[in-house]
This record gives C-alpha cells, structure tokens and sequence, in this order.
C-alpha cells in the first residue's frame, strides 16, 4: 500500500502545539452522565468530542425531537454517537440500527427501574419504551431499584453503564461490545472466549439505510489470519491482514495509528489507538462496497483524510457489484455495469450505492433456444466449476449447452474448460487482454444485441461513405492547416512582450508537436507530462498539460510571465505556454535522465554514486536560494519532492513543476495560502493552518536530502511473508548521525564508497531543515554554504517530533 505521510505529520504537529485550542471542553450545559431519575434526549462526553442523542436517516445535522417539533417530515430516527465538534455529521454507533423509531413524538433516554437504558417515547398519555440495552446482569436485576445505574458517555466514545457509586466494578454494558460500521480507537474486534461475545463490524444497507449490509470485519477463529474481511452471509473471505507479530504495529503506514493483538485464555482480539485521542478524531469505516477505510479530520481544511484504505482494488471486494454484473476499478472507485442482456434488478437501491442486488435477466432462458454471447476482456467469475475431461472449445461449448442449469462457460488451453451453474459473481473488466466468457442469453436477447451491434456498424459504414466522396477536399483542407500551423504556431503574443524568449502556442501545434499526445513521461496531481519536438529548432521538449485548470486567461498569463523570467541553471527552463479556450498547457525544456526518485527508488542497477548525489543536493539548494533570494520577488516552491527535481543529460539537477508556486513580495515576511504540497513533505505548519514562509522549502529540502542519502523513502514498508511493520526513517537516521554510525545511514547500493566528511555534512544540514519551528531551520543561503563547507554546522538535535515519536 502507499505510504500516506499527512497523518504523521497531523500528529506532529499535535505535539507541538496545545491540544486546547483543537478539542474544546463540553459547555457547562451539556450533561455527560445520565443518573436515576433523569430523562434526556443527549449526552455529550466530558472531553466535548462525542456525543450521543437521536438523529434520522440521511441527516446533515442532528435533531432533537420533541412535541414541539412539528416540521420534520422523516420517518426514520436513530438513537447514536457521533463527533460533536465536527461539522461534517459523522455517526460512530447506532443503537438501532436495524430498527428505526417511526414517526416519534418526544424522545427521551432514562435509566429504566431494572438498571437499563431506555429510549422512552410520549405515545398518546403513556410513556412507551421502544429501545433498551437489555442488559442480562445479576447485579443490576437483583437491585430494588435503578439508583445503583448510571450512563457515561466516555471520551473515547463508549457508552457505557456501570455502577453509579463504584466505577471500578465491573461494566455492565458497553456500546463496543455492539459495534455497527466504525472501528473507533479504543475498541476491541475480536471475540470473549468466557461468554461467546463475538464483536463484528458489519457495512450499512446503503447511503441513507444504516442496517446491516452484506459485508463484515472480523477476526479469524485461528487467529492465523489477522482481521478478516468476508461477505456476511456467504462467509466468502476477500481478504486478511495477516497476523501481526509485533506490538504497535501501523497497517497503514503512516506512525498514527498503533495496533496491538491480543490472545489470552479469555479474550481473542484486535484494538488500536492513536498518539493524541484528545486532538485527532480518526475512525475506521467498513463501507457499503466492502473496503475498509480509515479518515482522519484535517482541521485546516475541515474535511475528512482517507488515509487507508483495503483491498485497494474494489472489485476484489467479493460480490460488491452483486450477481450477472461486470466491475471495473475506476481510480479506485468503484463502477459497476450489467451485462448485455441484463437490467439492473433494483435501480433505486443503485442510486443509494448498494449494487449488491446485481441485474436480472431481461427475458427468461428456454434451454432448446438459448445462445451464448462471447464477454471478450474479461477475469473470469467466482468459483467456477473445472470440467476435467474436456478436448477442446467445441466441446466446452456443448456441456454447458446440455446442461440447462449452465449460465455460462469458458475454455483455454491452459486451464481448460470451466463452466458456471449459478449466478455469476464478480466477473471483472481486465486490464489486459483478459479472458472470453461465453454468457448464456435468451434467444430474444440474443437477437436484439445482434440487431444492435448490426445498427452500429451500419453507422459507421454510411459515415465512411459519405465521407469518400470528400476525401479530396480533406486532403487539401489538412495541407492548408499544416501549412497555416507552420506559419502561426510559437509567434509571441502582444501581451507577452515582458516574458523574455516566452512563446506563446497553439494549442493544435502542441497536439501535432507531442504526436497526439502518445509519449507520456509521467504525470501528478495537475495533469500530465508528454515527450515532443519543436519542428522549427530540432528542440526536444515536455509538455505539461493541465487537467481541471480553471484560470482565466489573464491569471494564467501572468502567472506563467512570473515564473518565464526566472533563468538559473538549476530551474527548468520555461519555453512557452498555450493558454486557448478552457485549455492550459505549459512547455518545458526535456530533462533526458528523467526524474530524481527513478533513479534513487526505482534504479535496477547501482544508481548514482556518491559524487553525482553530492552535487544534485548542491544544485538543488542553489536554485532554491535562487528563488528565495536572488529573483525580485521571493518565490515559495511549495512542493519540493524527488519527483519536481529532473536531472538533464550530464545529472545536472533542475527544480521543475511551479503549479503551487507562491509569490511573496519582499515586503512580506509571510503568506496566508491554502493547503498544498505532497505529504511526507510538508512542514508542520501547513497542517496547522499558519501563515507561511520560504521555510516550508526548507524543510522539504531537507527530508529530499536524507533520501538522496540513504537512497529510500522515508516511511517505507517492509514487507515479509507473516508479518509487516513500518519505522520512521528519519527517526533511525538521526540516532545513526549522533551515533558515528554513517555505514548504516548511507545508501547500501554505494557498498561503502562514499566521502565520510560530505556525508556527515549533508546529513547536518538535513536535520537542521527539518526542525519544529521555522526559525531554527537555516535559510537557503546557509544551506548552500554549508554544503560547500564555507560554514559549519553544530551537531541538531532531535526534532520533537521525532523524540516524540520514539515515546509512541
């Protein structure tokens, strides 16, 4: 999985900074316990964080119902908790789930007499009970009356009720023991081996249906599979963590969520936690599709961060598409089709994400008539039945056509013949060239796809027709284009006199410039990068076209005059740019030898050696100092990465890619922007929301210069056959540093071949780029002399986010 470093730097930044101004105290109204004699529509923990009250299907905001509510049209309420300082309404547990409250007319919540709790509703004169924990405890039903309960809601988000006086006794009840969808830090998955309590997460029916669906989280009886995932009613397993044999492992990779597996005579589980429950609000959802996903709240921008999310691949999910239905992984969404000669069986239950109901047959099968459809490209459905004895195609073909109960077939040299007898489940659109299915259809379906496919080609035909008797004229129209583009395309514009040597393009001559746009070189969040060659110089160049751009015309020009005029050998060179209708493409000089991280991550010999590494890190920090001191205007990168640094035919480093470059004037010492960068990157203060300044390049500098030193990423993940853990690097780094021990800190591709005193250097400098607070890291100048040893630098110490990791 890839690595998702905001969530550490989420937590290093919680730290560093107090928790008050993140998690506010509960106000003095809000009431945290619920004692005999009381009767309330909410609880909010004492810590603010959660809260637990009533709220209907598909609500924006919570409600409270009472007699005086006499607007609300939904029918269906919930008793639940859910994050009460969070805008975004996210329930953690419901009560009952599966079992809404109709048409309520004043909800309230009230410790009954034998020591439960009960949701109570006004129905005519009397005050009905329509929900109640149940508790089966001999301690609470032997009680003359309720006054030995009590209801907390805690700060981690349990419900829980115990004794009122002696909270050291033993829970009676708890709301983790009856877990819905989310997997909240604190509490257990897994089993009690005493009493049979099996806690098991189960996905909701659908977007605004929070009932039991058809997938669930568990743990392996064994325990040799770690937490599973299956489908709830065919108990088919999809996929497993794997045990985890160490404590405080991170199956997300990231250093902010610490698991532990527990296995006693009484207890068979899994449970999680996090560095700061206080400041982070994390929660581990099982969706409707069958993935298990886990968000983190990122505060600055006041939304929800998915940091981990498996299977990666939705449509390994099993069934997720439901029955006779192909699945295909469409950026990790998923996107489900019928196959042809199906519709889909419930289409309203599609418009509310659940597609588990799959299609049905448009017209029924008649064994005598039916006909097999060949579904070209496809990974074959589940659970096939193998024919053994079975020569060839033709062969195949009539078992399945003789047995009535055949839905469909497939045959191959190299596994033979299979056929399928049920329904078909997940039937997967291949990424290769794929399989042949042969779909079992009703005559009548048969024939309408056949009269379909016939109108198509008709189509097509009569366009190639009627376009014939014009070829000429085409022929002379596109000589007259390609001369006219001969003519027109790279004369600057009028309103780009300013740019020194900037072109202007157009947008044809870059499409005829790049061959249709085929030879892509790589791409980001922005868009992608194609290979080209100017006609009129010979000149191989790369042209970034931007995806989404939404700048005007105006901004767009300016913006790209800003970054024109900047010339250091070490900065890409812009060489113009196309900016026609909503089309906004940039052209750069080609860098021969790609990107830094090919060769750093992804090299399959041994790499650079030491003195080129030596001098990219030095190139790099003098085209940075560039921007931050030597051009008129002070420019912010925002994103310095391996990726942004391109090395040229002689490994001359080159930072490339301005598109979250910030301009500073030099009479501002910082800048107020939004939210970028690239996580693993990012300085602390991006995530807390602070003004910015050319700092934040600083620190990214320095996490480029460890991995340019030891030759990996920073989180990576080691990966062994039973088990998996992480280990921050720079942490490691940093006690190899004050240690002497550079052997082990170095890349070993270089075999020990490397300047120990240059070593040493960079990894100072590194260090000093990545401290806490911007004002103990050096400015870019500093960082130029000192790597070439015109000033030297003190051993750094440990950041605190890193000590404060080594505590975790």
């Amino acid at each position: 999985m890839p690595p998702h470093y905001i969530q550490l730097v989420l937590f290093l930044l919680v730290s560093l900074h107090n928790t008050a101004s993140r998690c506010c105290d509960a106000t003095a109204n809000d009431v945290h316990t619920l004692t005999a004699g009381q009767a309330v529509d909410k609880l909010v923990s004492r810590n603010g964080k959660f809260a637990l009250g009533f709220f209907t299907s598909g609500s924006s905001t919570t409600a409270s119902k009472s007699s005086a509510d006499n607007t609300t049209t939904a029918s269906n309420w919930y008793l639940g908790i859910w994050f009460n300082k969070i805008p975004d309404f996210t329930p953690v547990w419901i009560a009952n789930r599966d079992e809404p409250i109709t048409h309520p007319a004043d909800l309230k919540l009230q410790i009954s007499r034998d020591g439960n709790l009960v949701v109570l509703d006004h129905i005519g004169a009397a005050e009905t009970p329509v929900w109640s924990t149940d508790i089966i405890n001999t301690a609470s039903k032997n009680s003359s009356n309720s006054t030995i309960a009590v209801a907390v809601l805690t700060n981690n988000g349990n419900l829980v009720i115990r004794h009122a006086s002696d909270p050291s006794q033993q829970v009676w009840w708890q709301s983790f023991d009856y877990p819905t969808d989310v997997f909240l830090p604190g509490s257990k998955l897994g089993r009690n081996k005493v009493t049979g309590l099996n806690r098991v997460f189960i996905s909701k029916k659908n977007r605004i249906n929070p009932g039991r669906g058809s997938y669930c989280v568990g743990v392996d009886s064994r325990f040799n599979q770690g937490i599973i995932l299956s489908h709830c009613s065919s108990s088919v397993v999809y996929w497993a963590s794997g045990t985890f044999s160490h404590q405080n492992v991170d199956p997300s990779d990231t250093g902010l969520t610490s698991y532990n597996q527990v296995d006693n005579n009484q207890e068979q589980y899994y449970i999680y936690s996090t560095p700061n429950d206080e400041s982070l609000s994390i929660y581990t959802l099982i969706e409707i599709s069958g993935q298990i996903k886990a968000h983190v709240w990122n505060e600055s921008l006041q939304r929800w961060h998915q940091f981990y999310t498996q299977p990666m691949d939705p449509c390994s999910v099993q069934a997720a598409c439901g029955p006779f239905t192909i699945c295909t992984n469409n950026n990790a969404n998923l996107l489900c089709d019928c196959m042809k000669g199906f519709s889909v069986k419930s289409p309203a239950e599609w418009d509310l994400d659940d597609t588990t109901g799959g299609c049905m047959r448009n017209n029924p099968l008649d064994c005598t008539t039916d006909k097999f459809l060949p579904v070209p490209g496809v990974t074959l459905a589940y659970n096939p039945l193998h024919m053994e004895v079975m020569p060839d195609a033709s062969g195949c073909a009539q078992a399945c056509a003789n047995d009535c109960s055949c839905t469909a077939y497939s045959y191959s040299t190299s596994t033979g013949c299979s056929i399928w007898r049920a329904e078909l489940l997940n039937t997967v659109a291949s990424t290769t060239a794929g399989e042949i299915l042969y779909l079992r259809l009703a005559a009548k379906d048969y024939l309408d796809i056949l009269r379909e496919n016939k109108r198509s080609v008709r189509v097509v035909t009569a366009a190639s027709i009627a376009g014939s008797g014009t070829i000429m004229m085409l022929i002379l129209v596109i000589l007259f284009i390609i001369w006219r583009r001969k003519h027109e395309y790279g004369l600057p514009s009028s309103n780009t006199q300013d740019c020194v040597g900037i072109r202007t393009f157009r947008y044809s001559y870059l499409r005829y410039a790049t061959k249709q746009f085929s030879e892509r070189l790589g791409g980001g969040g922005f868009g992608s990068v194609y290979k080209g060659l100017l006609s009129d110089s010979d000149i191989t160049i790369a042209v970034k076209r931007l995806d989404g751009a939404r700048q005007g015309e105006k901004q767009f020009r300016a913006e790209v005059s800003s970054i024109g005029l900047i010339q250091h050998i070490n900065l890409v060179k812009l060489i113009g740019f196309c900016c026609e209708s909503d089309k906004r493409l940039l052209v750069y000089e080609h860098m021969s030898n790609g990107s830094l991280d090919v060769h750093l991550f992804n090299s399959k010999d041994i790499g650079l050696d030491w003195s080129t590494r030596y001098h990219i890190a030095t190139g790099v920090a003098r085209g940075l100092s560039y921007l931050h001191e030597g051009c008129r205007e002070c420019i912010i990168h925002c994103d310095i990465k391996p990726e942004n640094i391109l090395l040229d035919a002689t490994f001359v480093p080159k930072v490339a890619d301005f598109g979250m470059a910030t301009i500073v004037g030099r009479d501002f010492s910082r800048v107020l922007t939004t939210f970028r960068g690239t996580v693993g990157y990012l300085a602390p203060e991006w995530i807390s929301g602070e003004a910015i300044t050319q700092k934040v390049d600083v620190y990214s500098f320095g996490m480029v210069l460890l991995e340019i030193v030891s030759g990996r990423r920073n989180l990576p993940k080691a990966d062994t056959s039973d088990n998996y853990q992480t280990s921050y690097f720079p942490m490691q780094a940093i006690t190899m540093l004050h240690g002497g021990d550079m052997n082990s800190l170095v890349d070993p591709l270089l075999c020990g071949e490397f300047n120990l005193e240059e070593a040493i250097r960079v990894c100072k400098v590194a260090f000093w780029c990545i401290q806490d607070s911007e004002f103990d890291r050096p400015t870019m100048g500093e960082v130029v002399r000192a790597l070439e040893g015109l000033q030297e630098l003190d051993m750094p110490p440990m950041p605190r986010q890193l000590a404060a990791i080594t505590k975790c």
